[in-house]
């Protein structure tokens, strides 16, 4: 068992394993970007780190600055909830690096598992059973072909999506047709991988 875990989270997030640690008897850091400093998460926790400023590139997702929090304040473990760095690959490979045990899947499991694209193949060589989906889109004809052939409704969605970021539930092809450039500008904005699936 732990002495310490960093959360390297916000919100609710953070308030349920700060909670659940308190429970295991395990002493919690949280930390916070300079928007969140008076988050119910800063108060819930026995420590709280200003990590840095508002926006969550130069905080949240600031692997020097979560694996500097975790070193200054002796946390053992690092649990990253989910969203932000959860399934970074080399935030987990960081961790272990650092003599830190990040609180979550190998490594290879998130790359395996992060791009939903290559997550539906390697479920669908192993028989389980999915809807019916797409591989890879580049274009919007591309995508009405294969909805044509799913049948509508459509959810289109980025392969690096989480939480619901990167979705568009389209009913028709006029609806696709308008939401596939919103999505394909919104992965390049927000996520490290691009790629468009049904």
């Amino acid at each position: 068992m732990f002495r310490k875990v960093l959360i390297a989270n916000r919100g609710a997030i953070a308030c349920r394993i700060a909670r659940t640690l308190r429970k295991l008897g395990v002493a919690s850091v949280t930390v916070y970007s300079e928007a969140d400093r008076h988050s119910l998460h800063t108060e819930q926790a026995d420590e709280a780190v200003l990590l840095g400023p508002s926006s969550p590139a130069r905080s949240y997702l600031s692997l020097p600055a979560i694996l500097e929090a975790a070193r200054k304040t002796g946390a053992e473990a690092i649990h990253p909830g989910y969203g932000f760095l959860s399934e970074n690959a080399g935030f987990a490979e960081a961790c272990q690096a650092h003599g830190i045990v990040f609180i979550g899947p190998t490594p290879e499991h998130v790359r395996a598992f992060g791009l939903k694209h290559i997550a539906r193949q390697i479920a669908a060589d192993h028989g389980v059973p999915m809807l019916p989906g797409s591989g890879l889109l580049e274009t919007v004809d591309a995508a009405l072909q294969a909805a044509d052939g799913i049948g509508y409704p459509v959810m289109l969605k980025s392969t690096a999506g989480g939480g619901g970021i990167g979705m568009r539930l389209c009913a028709s092809a006029a609806e696709l047709r308008d939401a596939f450039p919103a999505v394909a500008h919104l992965r390049q904005a927000s996520f490290y991988s691009c790629g468009l699936y049904l």
